[in-house]
């Protein structure tokens, strides 16, 4: 009687201080399918500053398609921004980035539970 493999659940925490330029900050890897389960942006000084986040898929003969899950937004001095009111499920190899107008004060936090699609 042949034995299914068990399916492998990995739990991790990415957080991030947000730069100028657009970086990425997790990519579901080759086996796996990342879920977010929580995303946060948190503005840990007293001044607005403007971030972006957003979903990023590679695909065959388009390139990477950039789909912007917020952009431009407004983040209030000494607030925090809940960037997925729900879970969002990424392919292997599809990439979250995120980008704000300051290089210190937005720091970003994620929940991410991998788990295998073999």
């Amino acid at each position: 009687m042949a034995v299914a493999a068990a399916a492998v659940n990995n739990f991790k925490t990415v957080t991030s201080v947000v730069g100028l330029t657009t970086t990425t900050i997790y990519e579901a890897p080759v086996g796996f399918v990342g879920v977010f389960l929580l995303a946060q942006a948190s503005n840990v000084d007293g001044t607005t500053h403007t971030m972006s986040f957003y979903h990023n898929r590679n695909v065959t003969g388009v390139g990477t398609v950039t789909t912007e899950i917020v952009k431009d937004y407004h983040l209030a001095p000494n607030d925090t921004l809940n960037l997925l009111p729900g879970k969002l499920v990424l392919e292997t190899g599809d990439f979250i980035s995120i980008s704000a107008d300051n290089a210190t004060s937005v720091k970003f936090l994620a929940s991410i539970l991998e788990t295998s699609n073999n």
